[in-house]
C-alpha cells in the first residue's frame, strides 16, 4: 500500500480490465452458443457476431433475428447492458479499494 501509488493503481485497472473482458466475452460467447443450438442462424460465426452486436447494445441491423425469436435479442442487449454497468462497478470499487488502503497507509505513517 505504499508509494508509488501509480504503478499500483495501473496494475489494478489492468488486471480488473481483463477481468471485465473476461466476462463480457463469456457473455457473449454464451449468447452465440445458445443461439447456435437454437439453430437460428446458419453459421457459427454469425451466431457470435449477432451476440456481439446485441450484448454490447450497439445493434448494427444487418444481421437479424426471424421475428418469432426477436425477443432474445432484447434480451442480450438488456443482458449486455446490465453486465457493463455492473463490471464498471467492479472497476471502481476495486479502484476506490486499492486508494483507500493507500490514503490510510499514509495516514498511519504519517
Amino acid at each position: 500500500m505504499r508509494e508509488p501509488h501509480r504503478l499500483k493503481v495501473v496494475l489494478v485497472v489492468v488486471f480488473v480490465s481483463l477481468c471485465v473482458l473476461a466476462v463480457v466475452t463469456i457473455g457473449v460467447w454464451t449468447w452465440a452458443i445458445v443461439l447456435d443450438l437454437l439453430g437460428i442462424f446458419s453459421t457459427h460465426e454469425e451466431a457470435v457476431y449477432f451476440a456481439l452486436v446485441s450484448f454490447t447494445t450497439l445493434g448494427f441491423g444487418d444481421v437479424l433475428l426471424p421475428v418469432e425469436w426477436r425477443i432474445l435479442g432484447a434480451m442480450a442487449a438488456a443482458n449486455g447492458l446490465l453486465t457493463f454497468g455492473l463490471m464498471t462497478a467492479f472497476l471502481v470499487e476495486a479502484l476506490r479499494h486499492v486508494r483507500l488502503g493507500q490514503f490510510e497507509s499514509r495516514r498511519k505513517s504519517g
